[in-house]
């Protein structure tokens, strides 16, 4: 029980990474799309894509912290005791990234509008550095049984920092990927070809992080590093594969089959952090097991996860869907 508990906590971590991913992306292209002029087109195919489904991919990051609160108390604890840094400046940028997103729609005054996208631009960035940085923290074994460990070291390490540049790095290639294939569906071919340039440069940058990455996880993070390079090293070229494959099919492949691809890379990463950290949710130590709640508490949240999970994904499904289709453009 403890086990399935585990896996479809996993679950909403890979939904949240994928799809919350392509938004934090998309607004790392609105901060580097340059001034107001040149980057109007850019920050419009943006505005488009985001506006219908940016704050729905929030209730996957609700779902995975009410999943740990409840089926892992001791992990939730000793998570939020130790890496309270991160996850307060996580939250403040998706705060401040919600306001900036939907002020700058609203407000009248050319300073205004700028400050506020400024702030959606710069906290789209921000906030998943910080959530990579937890990511880093955990994977490392740094954040101890008990709780309260050491609150810069825990995310301020090697580890900590190549998540959150890899982060930064994957969430802006998704989004470069989705504006590419949203651009073509909109025939819009000057802005396609922008896009597919950048997803082009954040392939080969996220490339080069990863590859320097392998030798700072070998001296810093040995058992993740091993997991990595054996039961999860299928995932890991998966991953690798489908990037590739994003890439050199971007100039004709069909739109749907391009995001395909790019949450398959994004996703299949995520998925091998925790096959290879398998069976601790600590990353060197605290077993699923013996972090687990009752098992009364375990049955009673895999019944209530079940229907939230049949509420909420064809709703999100449908939302995605008339959304590609346009149909919420209007709103």
């Amino acid at each position: 029980m403890s086990t399935l508990a585990a896996v479809v906590l996993f679950v909403g971590v890979t939904a949240y990474a994928v799809l919350g991913g392509a938004d934090y992306g998309a607004g790392f292209w609105d901060l580097t799309a340059g001034g107001a002029r040149r980057g109007a087109e850019p920050r419009h195919l943006v505005d488009q894509a985001l506006a219908p489904v940016w704050e729905a991919n929030h209730v996957w990051l609700i779902f995975c912290l009410v999943m740990l609160w409840t089926a892992f108390p001791p992990a939730f604890a000793a998570i939020m005791t130790t890496l309270y840094i991160p996850l307060g400046l996580a939250a403040l940028g998706i705060v401040v990234r919600g306001s900036g997103f939907a002020f700058r729609k609203v407000l009248v005054r050319t300073d205004q509008q700028r400050a506020a996208g400024a702030a959606f631009a710069a906290s789209s960035v921000i906030t998943p550095f910080f959530l990579g940085s937890v990511a880093g923290g955990i994977a490392s074994g740094r954040v101890p049984t008990g709780g309260h460990g050491d609150p810069i070291t825990g995310w301020v390490n090697p580890t900590s920092l190549l998540g959150g540049l890899l982060a930064v790095g994957v969430t802006a290639f998704v989004a470069a990927v989705f504006l590419t294939a949203e651009a073509r569906l909109r025939s819009d071919d000057g802005i396609e070809r922008r896009f597919r340039r950048r997803a082009q440069g954040s392939a080969i940058g996220t490339g080069a992080v990863a590859l320097a990455g392998i030798a700072v996880l070998h001296a810093d993070a040995g058992r993740l590093f091993t997991g990595l390079t054996t039961r999860a090293l299928p995932l890991v070229l998966i991953s690798a594969l489908c990037g590739l494959a994003s890439l050199f099919l971007l100039h004709r492949a069909a739109p749907r089959l391009l995001q395909a691809l790019a949450v398959s890379a994004a996703g299949t990463v995520v998925v091998g952090w925790g096959v290879a950290q398998y069976p601790y949710l600590l990353g060197t130590h605290l077993r699923i097991g013996a972090a687990a709640a009752p098992d009364a508490t375990l049955a009673a949240l895999t019944v209530v996860a079940a229907f939230a999970l049949l509420l909420v994904v064809p709703a999100v499904a449908l939302l995605f869907v008339l959304q590609q289709r346009g149909h919420l453009d209007s709103a």
